[in-house]
């Protein structure tokens, strides 16, 4: 079980995305975010597939890390994780959020398709969120996070909301993290 009073998080957990220095492109297609990249000790996508594959059969739970470049650190916490099949975008379940400081950004998210840059399942009629925000997620119209987003280096006001954002801890659409990291365990 998580305290989420203070920062251990106990281990067991499986990694599915993590950001730490912008040495690997997101801004990728959609055979990539489907089958993973990049390199489990470093920048890494487990793959939409493999998540799926994960939480199909058993009950997960979602934590996200965040450090900015002030060296501030927080974390959300989701007791309930799921990524549903390719057939239906592999939509993303979430929900039973738990504040560690960094805000529900997910919130908007919950329930949305998986869209690319050359795979737009988002439900913005006007815009392709991931070509318009330069990365790939479960967008709605668009994002309150943009983690698979540009790795900014801090912030980067140049191209609003590009960045790997996780709004709802510093309310800044230019503030990119340091570090992001989602990562998932059975639940007890």
């Amino acid at each position: 079980m998580i305290s989420v009073g203070n920062n251990k998080d106990k281990g067991g957990w499986t990694v599915i995305q993590r950001r730490m220095d912008g040495s690997v492109n997101f801004y990728r297609p959609w055979d990539q975010y489907k089958r993973g990249f990049g390199n489990v000790e470093g920048e890494y996508w487990l793959g939409l597939e493999n998540m799926y594959q994960l939480a199909r059969n058993r009950k997960y739970m979602l934590r996200v890390d965040l450090e900015d470049f002030d060296g501030s650190k927080s974390y959300a916490v989701y007791s309930s994780f799921s990524v549903g099949p390719e057939a239906d975008g592999y939509k993303l379940q979430v929900s039973g959020f738990k504040d560690g400081g960094a805000g529900d950004s997910l919130f908007y998210h919950n329930e949305q398709k998986f869209s690319t840059f050359d795979k737009d399942q988002d439900k913005d009629n006007n815009n392709n969120c991931a070509k318009k925000f330069l990365g790939a997620f479960w967008y709605n119209e668009c994002h309150y996070t943009n983690p698979n987003g540009v790795y900014l280096w801090g912030e980067d006001p140049t191209l609003l909301a590009i960045g790997n954002v996780w709004y709802t801890w510093k309310s800044n659409w230019a503030l990119g993290m340091k570090s992001i990291t989602m990562k998932i365990k059975p639940v007890p």
